[in-house]
């Protein structure tokens, strides 16, 4: 077991998947990516068309005890906007519960699934980087759009590694430790901030 692992691959089928059946591999907060999935799945079961290559896909895999395990979904996407803002100055609006927008458009999806061991949670990310107006269209996905259509420089070569490494060093990590004991009461204040369609 190892202490905040961050596993690249170069293809998977789902990275949910994939963190459930590895699950013992990871330490109390770790995770795992891949730019190329191919079996993803959205919430209520909906499947997840990939653009190979343009959208990172990441799983964390929280085996640390929750207080309030239910408002992960909410803390999940304040991690995501933190990281995004670091990375290309930009400020994403969250849809209740826990999709991104920019510009009004969705670039970020995220989906939560219980762990093998029955209370332990995997949270699954995809983010949309630098998929063309083509594949929104081919997907019928009119409200979906990626951050390099948005006018972020996105640079497919780097981008992957860095957002993996510190969605997990800072999303999930330093500020899980508040999270983990306190709930999301800490962090309601910037989520209602940030939430688009709050009532």
């Amino acid at each position: 077991m190892s202490i905040n692992e961050v596993r690249w691959l170069s293809e998977c089928g789902s990275t949910n998947a994939y963190a459930k059946e590895h699950f013992e591999e990871f330490g109390p907060v770790g995770a795992v990516y891949t730019t190329n999935q191919t079996a993803g799945r959205g919430r209520l079961g909906r499947s997840w068309l990939d653009a190979p290559h343009k959208g990172l896909y990441y799983t964390a895999v929280i085996r640390t005890d929750l207080v309030q395990p239910a408002t992960l979904p909410l803390f999940a996407s304040l991690a995501v906007c933190d990281a995004l803002r670091e990375r290309y100055r930009i400020d994403c609006q969250i849809k209740w519960p826990n999709d991104l927008l920019l510009n009004g458009k969705k670039i970020v999806g995220i989906l939560c699934e219980v762990g093998p061991d029955g209370h332990s949670i995997v949270v699954g990310i995809g983010i949309n980087l630098a998929q063309p107006q083509s594949y929104f269209d081919a997907a019928g996905l009119p409200n979906g759009t990626s951050l390099a259509l948005q006018g972020a420089k996105v640079d497919l070569s780097t981008d992957p590694a860095w957002l993996a490494e510190g969605l997990t060093d800072f999303g999930f990590d330093r500020n899980m430790y508040v999270f983990a004991r306190d709930g999301f009461a800490p962090f309601r204040e910037e989520y209602k901030a940030a939430c688009v369609n709050l009532g």
